[in-house]
């Protein structure tokens, strides 16, 4: 079938959150960008079936599936650098040797965590080299999107850290929690399911994901044609992917689609599972 390429399923983020500290008396938080209440926001941690191996690694996941929150449990005494600080971002974007400096003045940490790795790949050189001359150290590199650390010259640690992901929740980890008919309608993002307007609350996070994510970071030139090929891969959950199809209802260009399923895919909102084919057996004479 011409411009077919396997199955495509789509990642539905998901991941709840709490509120462990507050200083503020207001009533909202902002969270995602989103304004909610906190008594909204309030939400039993639920326990992951993720493991991580005990050396450095890179963890995947869209934004959303609890990457963050999961680590601040798990390794509360690790020394935590979040990337989406503005302050953080431009310190270590002006001088990635920095990180050094940090790691020395907390020499009881043996765990460091580096949140949205991506924004400053920069930093994976000095990460290279601190692992060869520290061997007690242990990183833990989180990140939403892979695109930048595809770039010729990144340094990927030479298999020094392993590759892993955090998907979204499995019925199994929500265990009564999970309805089936809600997961379906509205996902898992944890904004959703509690909110009292899940569709609005939504559409909000999806605006918001194109704006920071594809549009600040110039993924894709026309962000319009890029919202309407997102709504209508949304119908190509779980079933053939069919690129010409798809490209005559976006009405764009085969080759353009081809483009926007890549980005889905370094923004891991998507993956394509390819088609089994059993090769022929060969016959010894």
């Amino acid at each position: 079938m011409s411009g077919c390429s396997g199955i495509w399923a789509i990642v539905g983020s998901s991941g709840r959150f709490r509120v462990i500290s507050d200083l503020t008396d207001s009533p909202f938080l902002l969270i995602f960008g989103i304004v909610i209440s906190k008594k909204e926001a309030k939400m039993e941690t639920i326990p992951r079936f993720f493991h991580p191996p005990s050396q450095s690694i890179f963890l995947f996941g869209p934004r959303g599936t609890g990457k963050s929150t999961w680590l601040k449990q798990q390794y509360p005494d690790a020394i935590y650098i979040d990337l989406l600080s503005p302050d953080l971002f431009r310190l270590y974007s002006a001088e990635p040797e920095r990180l050094m400096e940090r790691i020395k003045g907390s020499p009881e940490s043996n765990t460091i965590i580096i949140d949205e790795v991506q924004r400053v790949p920069e930093l994976l050189t000095v990460v290279h080299q601190i692992i060869e001359t520290s061997k007690s150290k242990i990183f833990i590199l989180t990140g939403s999107s892979s695109r930048k650390l595809k770039r010729t010259g990144v340094d990927l640690l030479a298999g020094r850290a392993l590759v892993t992901s955090m998907h979204p929740f499995m019925a199994s980890e929500l265990d009564d929690g999970f309805h089936l008919t809600q997961a379906l309608q509205d996902g898992l993002l944890p904004l959703v399911l509690n909110s009292r307007a899940p569709q609005a609350t939504l559409d909000t996070y999806a605006a918001l994901y194109l704006r920071e994510e594809v549009q600040m970071e110039g993924l894709v030139r026309n962000i319009g044609n890029f919202a309407r090929f997102l709504e209508t891969m949304s119908f190509s959950h779980g079933e053939v992917l069919n690129t010409s199809h798809i490209a005559r209802e976006c009405q764009v260009g085969r080759k353009t689609v081809e483009g926007y399923i890549e980005v889905l895919e370094d923004l891991l909102l998507g993956y394509r599972l390819q088609v089994f084919t059993k090769r022929a057996k060969r016959h010894l004479q």
